[in-house]
């Protein structure tokens, strides 16, 4: 047996975490983030007001070198570190000029280095990073290798007092990606947007030995954005390309200086794939403020329809009729975003959502009416895509038999015909049933409250199911008979009612047990369902962090005691006074409000869902596992199961 004691603890130093794990960090299929987060730290500087000016050179060695002419790294000795600044930006993790971003004066108040760590990341899985600093009227250079310093800081000339500015050569190091090579077009296309997104910021780009002899390239856009739109789309525009930008410059919930700048457009045939941008970033998977774009753009869209009595009769129009032909380009600045991952690719800030969909709509609304020809086109197609949407919803209706069973009465059911929209929560508890029923969006989402915990149905026989009134209730709602695993292939789903059926239960022990208990029933009787993934898990916050700030109070939602604790270090990193925090812990779904209940576990653009989907060989496998768990005659196999390998299990008690 493999001994096991304190010495077998091994504690990751400096920048080995970044080493042993870099896809926790940055993409490996190639170095191309690694370089993007010098950009960034360049980039950071022009929006800060300090640089002018970008440069990168691709060399024929594989060294990529970015410049910039903002202040320049700090070469001096930190007070606290005793060790020169530019050397812990590049070898430590979590540290930087980026934090305490509310503090007065702070440069950085819309950054896309939130982390202090990406540099670092570029310089642990580099060969060489060497770095040049003029500053101060003196020239200095430090250079790394593997992380570690190899040439200490030192002045190797002068240069003018107003001269400043920072240079950084990266040599990637092969062995942790899978192509060595930097993406060109991937480095060319960021480059460009750079330059659209910071008016009169100049970004040059030079490749060494470049086969098709087009030189460097330089860009440079005084109010680029409908120019940059109308390059990347194909096809003609029903109406002009819309361009607008609101910041917020009072105290109204938000952060002076927070808001948007975008640009929309609207095809019959064709468009461009849409891009967004947080602080200069680019989310290439989009994320909160994409989804507060589309819903201010859908409200204002609508609201103009309704006023000029646009719509026809029983047509109803959803958010994608409006957004499905846009093609959009958003620029957001937000104060303290939070995305998923260290690549930065989503934003998942909640109150991006709202800040992004309140700078959208009232603009845009005034321009359709200011317009209302381009507006009438804009929503006349808006139209035709309801009326599309609805005709494959009535052919799905009539594959339906005619003998349907009456729906349950508790069920507050949605008005969509659409299933690939519709949605049911079945909840735990009346009390916070009563909550999600005034919270919900009527058009799509239907509830049914369960009183109680569901009977445990893993050896029910299936002709005996219906006794349960819950069972019940759940099988005649979704519009789907009960069915084992030799009949999915059978099984007729031409009745079923909701896309998604979501299980919402409080974060707490009962409602895990609820959680189980659901999933026995849909994984025993309803396997098609579980296979096609129609099945979800709503998660809802635990805790609410409540942080006074600038005028307001800023909320941020927890799923759990590590998460809030995570939120609690990163504030009190940021400086904030522990007497402006507040954490308020949820009891259970039945405390919160429509409101909150809405903003964290019912609006798809903000909450969080997971899918319960299993291949059907899983599912087969999955038998022995929860017939030891849920069966009635296991208890003896269970409690051996646990004493052997029980401390397996994360479980919250």
């Amino acid at each position: 047996m493999t001994e096991y004691s304190a010495s077998s603890i091994r504690v990751l130093k400096d920048l080995e975490p970044v080493k042993e794990r870099p896809g926790m960090y940055t993409r490996t299929t190639c170095p191309t983030h690694i370089i993007q987060e010098v950009i960034d730290n360049s980039a950071d500087e022009a929006l800060a007001g300090y640089a002018k000016r970008i440069s990168v050179l691709v060399r024929l060695d594989g060294v990529i070198e970015v410049s910039d002419n903002g202040r320049g790294i700090p070469v001096e000795i930190h007070p606290e570190e005793g060790r020169p600044a530019v050397e812990l930006v590049f070898c430590k993790l979590h540290a930087g000029g980026k934090f305490n971003k509310k503090e007065a004066g702070n440069a950085y108040h819309f950054s896309g280095g939130l982390h202090g760590v990406g540099v670092s990341v570029t310089n642990a899985l580099s060969t060489r990073l060497e770095v040049e600093i003029r500053r101060g009227g003196g020239v200095h250079r430090i250079a790394f290798g593997a992380g570690f310093v190899t040439e200490p800081l030192t002045r190797i000339g002068d240069c003018g007092p107003r001269t400043t500015g920072t240079t950084v050569r990266v040599r990637p190091d092969p062995r942790y990606f899978d192509s060595p090579k930097v993406n060109l077009a991937q480095l060319e296309h960021l480059l460009r947007s750079k330059a659209v997104l910071m008016p009169n910021v100049t970004v040059d780009l030079e490749i060494e030995g470049d086969s098709g002899n087009t030189g460097p390239k330089s860009w440079c856009y005084r109010n680029g954005m409908a120019d940059y739109l109308a390059e990347m789309m194909a096809g003609q525009p029903v109406a002009p390309i819309f361009v607008g930008e609101k910041y917020v410059d009072s105290e109204n919930g938000f952060a002076v200086g927070e808001g948007a700048t975008w640009a929309l457009a609207w095809f019959e045939e064709g468009g461009g794939k849409p891009e967004s941008y947080v602080n200069l970033i680019p989310t290439l998977d989009g994320g909160t403020h994409e989804a507060g774009l589309k819903a201010g753009v859908f409200e204002a869209v609508k609201t103009f329809a309704d006023h000029h009595a646009i719509l026809p009769a029983k047509v109803k129009l959803a958010q994608e009729d409006v957004c499905g032909k846009m093609t959009y380009l958003l620029s957001a600045k937000v104060l303290d975003p939070q995305f998923q991952g260290q690549t930065k690719e989503k934003l998942t800030s909640r109150d991006a959502y709202k800040l992004v969909s309140q700078m959208v709509r009232d603009p845009f609304e005034l321009w359709l009416n200011n317009h209302p020809d381009y507006g009438r086109k804009i929503a006349e197609l808006a139209v035709k895509a309801a009326q599309n949407r609805m005709k494959s919803t009535q052919k799905v209706e009539k594959k339906k038999s005619s003998g349907i069973a009456t729906l349950p009465g508790k069920l507050t059911d949605c008005e969509s015909d659409d299933i690939a929209r519709n949605e049911v929560f079945l909840v735990e508890g009346d009390s916070a049933g009563g909550s999600a029923k005034q919270g919900r969006d009527k058009e799509t989402q239907a509830v049914l409250p369960l009183r109680g915990k569901v009977l445990n149905t893993w050896e029910v026989d299936r002709d005996q199911l219906f006794r349960n009134n819950e069972v019940h209730d759940i099988s005649v709602a979704i519009g789907v008979d009960p069915h084992g695993i030799s009949q999915i292939d059978s099984v007729d789903l031409s009745g079923l009612r909701y896309g998604r059926i979501i299980v919402m239960s409080d974060a707490d022990v009962d409602g895990s047990h609820i959680q189980v208990l659901l999933f026995t029933l849909f994984l025993r009787h309803f396997p098609a369902l579980v296979e096609r993934g129609h099945i979800h898990v709503a998660q809802p916050p635990l805790f609410r962090v409540d942080v006074e700030a600038r005028g307001h109070t800023r909320k941020v939602y927890c799923l759990d005691e590590a998460e809030k604790e995570q939120a609690l270090l990163k504030l009190r990193d940021d400086g904030v006074p522990e007497n402006r925090i507040t954490v308020s812990r949820f009891k259970g779904l039945g405390e919160m409000n429509p409101d909150q209940l809405w903003e964290t576990t019912l609006c798809p653009d903000t909450r969080r869902l997971v899918p319960f989907q299993a291949s059907r060989e899983t599912i087969a496998q999955m038998t022995g596992t929860f017939t030891l768990l849920m069966g009635k005659g296991e208890a003896a196999g269970r409690r051996a199961w646990m004493e052997k390998d029980g401390g397996l299990v994360e479980a919250d008690v």
